[in-house]
């Protein structure tokens, strides 16, 4: 805490924990009536002190990261601590008037933060398991590896059924064609086709394979289970998404890179109530 001179009143270290952040407020209102506090996360870790701060009525300001790392360079002292990062904030909040306040957060926006955050994880664990997968299936079958984007559902689907070690099919295209089709594969007969074409390829026996083998039927259990948890994911941030009060606003944008009133001849336009993630 400084004063309009930038004369140190108050530094120390204070557990995120609300009896003392409560202490910490009232030991900096004892020194001031009128302070302006700052910080430089807006969510996460900082939601608990921002709450307090803002349910008692207190202004907080947002300055970034990356703005602290600039400025600190200007100030003495070397090296990266928290008392220096708080010193400089303080410092910012004091000189600075374009920094933005921090208000109350709306609980739709805040419940899609979570669920965007979540998604995130999720989709990382899936890249990180489809490419252990691939690994592991290339040592098994490396032209049955290539034949198939294990990124889709559908292979991964095959993977959980990977043919016996030498090429041995365990069922027929026609088989393995209905097995995808009950399970909502797109285009199972291509799908079929090609994975068991790519299998009975190869008749070589390999070192390890029956172990490899039973490390690909998990791995693809893994990944079909990581892509529901995705799509039950996309449900719940497309339903929290319509009540949010700026829904209809939203989907009401153009798509980037169309004119909003360009009409294709002789096709429909579509309208887009859902959200599509990436």
């Amino acid at each position: 805490m400084i004063d309009e001179s930038g004369r140190r009143l108050l530094s120390r270290r204070v557990a995120n924990d609300e009896p003392e952040l409560l202490e910490l407020l009232a030991d900096v209102l004892a020194l001031g009536d009128q302070v302006t506090w700052g910080i430089d996360l807006a969510d996460g870790g900082a939601a608990l002190a921002i709450a307090i701060l803002l349910n008692h009525g207190q202004p907080v300001h947002y300055i970034s990261g990356r703005a602290i790392h600039r400025a600190s360079e200007s100030y003495r002292g070397e090296g990266k601590t928290d008392a220096k990062d708080a010193a400089v904030i303080a410092d910012q909040i004091r000189a600075r008037r374009d920094l933005h306040p921090l208000r109350t957060g709306d609980d739709t926006v805040t419940d899609l933060k979570i669920l965007t955050g979540r998604r995130m994880d999720l989709v990382a664990d899936r890249i990180r398991t489809v490419n252990r997968l691939r690994a592991q299936l290339t040592s098994v079958f490396p032209g049955l590896e290539r034949a198939l984007d294990l990124t889709n559902t559908g292979p991964a689907h095959f993977a959980d059924r990977l043919p016996d070690p030498g090429g041995r099919p365990r069922t027929g295209a026609k088989r393995l064609e209905t097995w995808l089709r009950n399970r909502r594969v797109v285009r199972p007969d291509r799908l079929a086709e090609i994975a068991v074409q790519a299998a009975e390829r190869q008749h070589t026996s390999l070192p390890g394979e029956k172990l490899a083998t039973e490390l690909v039927h998990t791995l693809a259990k893994e990944v079909l289970a990581l892509n529901q948890q995705v799509a039950d994911l996309d449900k719940d941030i497309e339903a929290r998404f319509r009540d949010h009060h700026a829904f209809e606003v939203i989907t009401s944008m153009p798509v980037p890179g169309r004119h909003p009133r360009r009409r294709v001849p002789g096709r429909h336009r579509r309208r887009h109530d859902g959200l599509r993630h990436r």
